[in-house]
This record gives C-alpha cells, sequence and structure tokens, in this order.
C-alpha cells in the first residue's frame, strides 16, 4: 500500500516536519479521509506561541477545519452523526471535538458537550506516537474510528459543495452559536447593530453570521487595511475602524460611536483573541446591551480591568466556547445557501502540503498577511 504524508509540529515555536506513515488498516467503524482542504485557525497559531493553557502531545499534527472525501470505509461505517448514508466518495468534515459521552456534562447537559470533561480533539489532543498516525488536518489523509474514539462526529457535506468551503463549516458554526447563545439570552433581535472585534477569519465569517441572523447594522473593528478590512467590507460590513490608524482605545470607542449613532451598539463580539478587546469593546455598547466572548480560546493573559463598568451600564455578558456536533447543519447549511452571496472563497489563500508551504502559510497567518491560511494536499480535489 502506499505511504501517508503527514505534518507535525515538535513544539511552540517548532518548524513542521513531514513524516511518512503506511496506509492503516480500516476498522469496521472507521474511515479514511483525503483532505481537500484545511484552514490554519487562529487557535493553532496561538498553540506555536505556547498559549494554550493545558499540556499538549507534542509532537503532534495541527489542522482541524477541514473538508474531505471517503476513500475507504469499514464495514460499519454507513452513516454520520445524523443518520445520512456515507459511501467512499462522499464528502465530508469533522469537528475537532471529541465528547467522551459518558461524563457529568455529556449525560445532564448534551447541549453543552463542548464542555465535556475529558474531551478528544483532532489537530491537538492526539499525539504522532499513537497508531495510525493520522488525527490532524495538516496532513494527506485523517483517520477515523468509531470503536476507538466513539465521540468523533462524521458530518456529510453536499455532494456539490467545494471542499474548500466545506473547510469553513467549522469556524462559521462557532460563529452562530455565539449569536445563538446571545439570542437565548435576550441580548441579540432582529434588527440590531452589531459590532464585530477582530477582521481575522472569525471576524469575518462573524459578520456574514450576524446578517443571515438579522443583525441590521455590521461594523468591524481590526487590521489591517489589506487585506483584511477590504475583504470585511465585502462581506457587508458597512463601516470598519483601524486601529493601526486610531491607536488607542479612547480614539476607537469615539469612532465606534460616532458610525453607531445614539447611545451605542446593542451587540458586541470579540473575534480577536487579544485580551485587551473585552474593556474596550463594553464601552462600544448602549447600556443594557450585550457583549460576547468568543475570540478568547487559548489563555493569551489577562489584562486591568472595571467590573464596575459591567454592572453600572446593565450589560449581558457571555462567553461561547466552540460548538457542539447538533450545531453543524447551521453551519454547513449557511454556507451552501449563500454561497453565492459572500465571498466566501476570497477568504482563502492557498499553499501548498510541504514543509515550505506550511510554514509559509502559518507564518503569512501570524502575519496577517492573509484572512484564512488554506493548506491544500491535493489540488485536484481543491474545488
Amino acid at each position: 500500500m502506499e505511504q501517508i504524508r503527514v505534518s507535525t509540529f515538535a513544539g511552540p515555536g517548532s518548524r513542521p516536519v513531514i513524516r511518512t506513515v503506511p496506509w492503516p488498516k480500516i476498522g469496521k467503524k472507521a474511515a479514511l479521509i483525503k483532505i481537500g482542504a484545511c484552514g490554519v485557525c487562529g487557535t493553532d497559531l496561538h498553540i506555536l506561541k505556547g498559549h494554550w493553557p493545558k499540556a499538549l502531545p507534542w509532537p503532534f499534527t495541527l489542522g482541524h477545519e477541514l473538508g474531505g472525501v471517503l476513500v475507504e470505509v469499514g464495514a460499519e461505517f454507513k452513516e454520520d452523526f445524523m443518520a445520512k448514508p456515507l459511501t467512499v466518495g462522499s464528502k465530508v468534515m469533522i469537528p475537532p471535538l471529541m465528547p467522551c459521552g459518558h461524563c457529568y456534562y455529556c449525560i445532564h447537559y448534551p447541549e453543552s458537550a463542548n464542555k465535556c470533561l475529558t474531551p478528544v480533539y483532532y489537530g491537538r489532543y492526539l499525539g504522532f506516537d499513537k497508531p495510525p498516525h493520522l488525527w490532524g488536518g495538516f496532513a494527506e489523509y485523517v483517520y477515523v474510528d468509531l470503536d476507538m474514539l466513539p465521540g468523533t462526529k462524521i458530518y456529510k457535506l453536499p455532494d456539490d459543495m467545494a471542499l474548500r468551503l466545506g473547510a469553513l463549516s467549522e469556524p462559521l458554526t462557532s460563529c452562530i452559536r455565539a449569536f445563538n447563545r446571545a439570542i437565548r439570552a435576550g441580548g441579540f433581535k432582529w434588527g440590531d447593530t452589531v459590532v464585530i472585534q477582530g477582521s481575522g477569519p472569525i471576524g469575518i465569517l462573524a459578520i456574514a453570521a450576524a446578517q443571515e441572523m438579522g443583525a441590521g447594522r455590521v461594523i468591524c473593528v481590526g487590521a489591517p487595511e489589506a487585506p483584511r478590512l477590504q475583504l470585511a467590507r465585502k462581506f457587508g460590513a458597512e463601516a470598519t475602524v483601524n486601529i493601526e490608524e486610531l491607536k488607542t482605545p479612547e480614539d476607537r470607542i469615539k469612532r465606534v460611536r460616532d458610525i453607531v449613532g445614539g447611545f451605542g451598539a446593542d451587540l458586541v463580539m470579540d473575534c480577536s483573541g487579544h485580551p485587551s478587546a473585552g474593556p474596550e469593546g463594553i464601552e462600544f455598547l448602549r447600556d443594557g446591551g450585550a457583549y460576547v466572548e468568543m475570540g478568547q480560546f487559548t489563555d493569551a493573559g489577562s489584562i486591568m480591568t472595571s467590573w464596575h463598568r459591567i454592572c453600572a451600564k446593565d450589560l449581558i455578558v457571555l462567553g461561547s466556547w466552540g460548538f457542539t456536533g447538533n450545531d453543524l447543519p447551521l453551519g454547513v447549511d449557511m454556507l451552501y445557501r449563500t454561497r453565492g452571496k459572500y465571498p466566501w472563497l476570497d477568504m482563502q489563500t492557498i499553499y501548498p502540503f510541504s514543509e515550505d508551504g506550511i510554514g509559509r502559510a502559518v507564518a503569512d497567518a501570524m502575519a496577517m498577511k492573509t484572512v484564512k491560511s488554506t493548506i491544500v494536499p491535493w489540488p485536484d480535489l481543491v474545488q
């Protein structure tokens, strides 16, 4: 059988190393997915900066935003986790989080299975040393096995959906869940004015999600102008605020309030990953507004703030951590339904699957030269 190439990182600050592993024996409830596209997530970048708060099994394969096609399946691998039939040739994605299914949260609060007490993550918690060594998206193939890891969720993509588009379904679903959290808490309703902090991939996706979920106006605060703020406007942000031009929080607060008018925005969502976003963002809000924090997925540090402002402004403050499997149809369906409405693929800068290509994809994302660096192991599968 042919050999498979897989990329690994040895630790924070390291460069990618491509290793070769044998073609795996596919279990009865297992499958092998040929990766068409895998996005470089901000979480991947923070992990490589040493910001992940828990021990990680270095070396391992990064990458969890993937779209791929089934190339080999076991005898009992017949459907995705929502009972859609799967066969060789089916297009699929897998969310990174695999809940255990038997801890306190999985049993008593299945809608909060994203807070499973003993989760396993593709692209994070499975080390390269664990056979068959195919546990992340920066690779030619990824392996799934429902006997070995029963919390795995395989989700079928539409047959005519570009795999590049499918690779955006994981981060977009995180945005949709965050807005739904605000809706359930009474902090977001049709016609509201929304400010998005951050113009990286999550920020851009959140601009689209806000509009599809009923926002009346969307403003984006971020940098740099090219390519990120330019793309934010293409996605429908009516105005952008460049933090490289307005360098103080006071200047940015004034500009946002001037744009929004009245007493401030109805909802602010942080997609930046920078600890300073919170104290600044709550000042964009009107009294009684809602602040949603979904950008601090890793521990990039703390910042001094006054909780008095939260109390005095009578705010709703929410955190949103990833999503659960049942949220996935919302992200996939939105991408598919709006594939001609938003310039989704303009987000992506394509890189080849090589040590140099992966290294450049990561470096360019860190330097904000791209919006969504995307690694493509098989160019023939990219569309």
